[in-house]
């Protein structure tokens, strides 16, 4: 099938074609009818599956064929994105798709000037791409009318309720004409979700692309046993090999992908952390520096990664396996994207075991372990996790708790201020210097060759 086939505006079809766009994915063929139709779309689809353009190509086809023909414009259509980079992500593809139309799009997003918005809004927008935080402050300051929105778009919403914005998200909705189009997506459709989605859907038609609990076959993976003292020490053994030059880094705590990067310009070797305590322009820096190539290493937490798009990633590192095994199938759905082949290496300390498990069992197969390297695991005491989960055997979207750690609050969840700077928690450092024998060869799982495109 092609896009114009889909019946899309001549207009955007010349944007789509240089944009490098051959043929709609799956997402895209079955969304696009949909949204041309008018009609209401509940869509399960991960990262990396064309998701954008099967809501931004139709909304700018309808809001164009619909332009009114004076008089200030308005927000007709909105979309609500739970990260700033996601929401600048989607502004950007949308300028791409209408550049041959009279369509405006701006993004109202937090970590930067509010003037330069207030001033954007003035100018007039069809489309507003927000984060729901930001666009709260701007309706609370009268500087947002959503009196005569069309079509509305809740990007990601499983993330949307993770970060506590749910509530947000349904004044906003509350204020907007209920003859509105609503066009809803989320990677995973946990009850709260679907609680959600039948509160403000109208007999939607309903997508899956990709089940959650689907990894694709082109992405090598690959899990390394190993002390949790050891884990830097294993990432920097595994960087000296050249070829893997463009790696992003999972890490759980913001205070964690900053020691990352610290360690890694120890031993020499470039990186930029990506999190919330970060400012905009500091992310967009660190970003930028990765899609150059001046930083060899990205470090990101999970919410900080969702709406990154990084063209050709050759390796995903979990270097803390995540406790929501579906996060796992996100994590390492960055790499091995449009027929190209990926590698995810993950490192599991003893601690960490119980979450393997339930990985395991969520994407039906066993994650190869690699034994050959030079920091193998050597701790063997039971800890208070796996006496706790011993014997669950349960692989669901509720997240495993993470162990408690003796006089310390627990370990903050990605995304969230950490507690303390004391203690072994939040100081990964080797307890010994390695010997001095010489460095071993780094060993890893070869990916394997690129996909024909």
């Amino acid at each position: 099938m092609t896009f114009k086939e889909l019946n899309i505006a001549p207009a955007i079809l010349k944007a789509l074609d240089q944009e490098n766009y051959t043929a709609p994915t799956p997402i895209q063929e079955q969304a696009i009818p949909a949204v041309l139709a008018g009609k209401d779309l509940l869509g399960c689809a991960q990262t990396g599956t064309g998701k954008t353009a099967a809501f931004a190509v139709p909304i700018v086809q309808l809001l164009s064929s619909r332009q009114p023909a004076g008089g200030p414009r308005r927000i007709r259509s909105l979309i609500l994105s739970p990260t700033r980079e996601l929401a600048l992500q989607i502004a950007e593809n949308i300028e791409a798709y209408s550049r041959f139309t009279r369509i405006r799009c701006t993004a109202i997003v937090g970590g930067v000037s509010q003037r330069a918005q207030e001033r954007a809004l003035q100018q007039g927008a069809d489309i507003v791409i927000a984060t729901p935080g930001r666009l709260m402050d701007l309706i609370h300051q009268k500087h947002v009318d959503l009196k005569h929105v069309e079509i509305v778009v809740l990007d990601e919403a499983d993330r949307m309720l993770d970060m506590g914005f749910v509530h947000d998200v349904k004044k906003i909705m509350a204020m907007m004409p209920g003859s509105k189009q609503t066009l809803f997506f989320s990677a995973t459709m946990p009850p709260e979700i679907s609680k959600l989605a039948g509160s403000i859907l109208k007999d939607p038609v309903r997508i899956e692309i990709t089940p959650v609990s689907s990894t694709a076959e082109r992405i090598t993976q690959s899990v390394y046993k190993v002390d949790k003292a050891n884990k830097q020490k294993l990432l920097a053994h595994l960087l000296q090999d050249p070829a893997i030059d463009s790696v992003l880094v999972f890490t759980r705590t913001k205070h964690g992908a900053d020691r990352v990067v610290r360690d890694l310009a120890k031993a020499k070797i470039t990186a930029a952390a990506i999190h919330g305590n970060k400012s905009q322009n500091a992310r967009q820096n660190a970003l930028s520096s990765f899609k150059n190539g001046t930083a060899r290493v990205l470090v990101a937490t999970d919410i900080a990664a969702r709406g990154i798009d990084i063209d050709e990633l050759s390796y995903v590192v979990n270097f803390n396996l995540p406790n929501i095994p579906e996060t796992y199938v996100h994590r390492i759905g960055r790499t091995g994207r449009a027929g190209m082949s990926g590698t995810a290496i993950s490192f599991c300390e003893f601690d960490e075991l119980p979450y393997l498990k339930d990985i395991e069992k969520l994407i039906g197969k066993r994650i190869p372990e690699v034994k050959d390297h030079p920091y193998p695991m050597q701790q063997t005491q039971t800890s208070p996790i796996q006496e706790q989960t011993a014997g669950s055997g349960s692989a669901s979207s509720k997240p495993r708790q993470p162990k408690p750690q003796t006089q310390q609050k627990p370990r903050p969840q990605s995304g969230s201020r950490p507690q303390s700077k004391q203690g072994p928690q939040s100081n990964s450092r080797p307890q010994s210097r390695p010997g001095t024998q010489s460095r071993p060869k780094p060993y890893f799982i070869k990916p394997k060759q690129k996909a024909e495109r």
